[in-house]
C-alpha cells in the first residue's frame, strides 16, 4: 500500500525517489506513547537519509535503532540508492512520545518525514489493532 511519494532529485535517474509503505501504528496500550513501523523505498540512484520524524499526535517523535538487542535514539537514517529503510516490530521504530490524544483502531495519524534532500514527505498512518501482524495483514 501506497502511502506517500517523495520528490525526485535533478534528473530521475540521479536523484533519490522515495515512497512508503506498509505505514501502521499498532493500537497504543498507552496513553502517553506510541510505536510506529513504515518502510522507505528508494527507486532512485543518490542515497537520502531520514533526518527527523513530526507528527501532530505527539509531542516528539523520535527514531530509535536497535542493534544487538539495544534500543538507542538514532539521529539520522539512510536511505540508500535503489534500497529501503525499514521500521519494524523488534528492530529499527518511530516512538511516539507524549500522545496528545490516544490514537483508536481504524484511525490514522498523519507523520511527516524530513529528508536531507529530498525534502518533507507526508503520509497518512492508519492505526491497527496492537497485536497486528504485517506478515498475516491480521
Amino acid at each position: 500500500m501506497l502511502t506517500g511519494c517523495g520528490a525526485s532529485g535533478s534528473g530521475a535517474h540521479s536523484g533519490a525517489s522515495l515512497a512508503v509503505v506498509s505505514s501502521y501504528m499498532p493500537q497504543p496500550v498507552s496513553a502517553t506513547m506510541a510505536a510506529g513501523f513504515l518502510t522507505v523505498v528508494n527507486k532512485g540512484g543518490a542515497q537520502d537519509e531520514l533526518t527527523s520524524v513530526s507528527s501532530d499526535a505527539a509531542d516528539a517523535v523520535t527514531m530509535h535503532e536497535t542493534a544487538d538487542g539495544a534500543m538507542r535514539e538514532a539521529g539520522r537514517l539512510a536511505v540508500p540508492a535503489h534500497g529501503r529503510l525499514v521500521f519494524r516490530s523488534g528492530g529499527d521504530h518511530l516512538m511516539f512520545d507524549r500522545l496528545k490524544h490516544r490514537p483508536e483502531q481504524g484511525q490514522t495519524v498523519t507523520v511527516d518525514l524530513h529528508f536531507a534532500r529530498s525534502g518533507d514527505l507526508r503520509i497518512e498512518m492508519p492505526v491497527k489493532s496492537a497485536t497486528y501482524n504485517p506478515a498475516t495483514g491480521h
